[in-house]
């Protein structure tokens, strides 16, 4: 049989090896988690390069507020740019006219638009 000093022995050297691969595990671990977020934020980068670029030159779009729709518009050539429901909104409420916009404002579920 092994004597207590050598089963203590056994244990200890057990027990760093053990403590070692935890580390490298955790070093892994974080280094991977490093990496992803790096990919994302790459990614996200990419997006927004390919969002800011006017279609029609290589200007860059800035985007601004008008009747409550984010419109884009590029800082070269001054051309807007718009999905299809924004321009539909638009035009159904320049149609409705002045009394539709009181009726907006009176009836709107929005609190901040009554105070314009």
């Amino acid at each position: 049989m092994k004597s207590q000093k050598d089963q203590l022995t056994e244990m200890v050297d057990f027990d760093e090896r053990a403590n070692e691969e935890k580390y490298f595990a955790l070093k892994d671990h974080d280094r991977i988690e490093e990496m992803k977020t790096d990919f994302q934020k790459a990614q996200t980068a990419a997006r927004q390069a390919q969002i800011v670029g006017c279609p029609k030159c290589p200007g860059r779009l800035a985007s601004y507020k008008f009747m409550n729709f984010v419109l884009d518009r590029c800082e070269s050539c001054h051309g807007f740019w718009l999905e299809n429901s924004q321009l539909r909104g638009i035009v159904r409420k320049a149609s409705r006219g002045p009394l539709g916009a009181f009726l907006d404002r009176c009836f709107s579920k929005d609190r901040s638009m009554t105070k314009n």
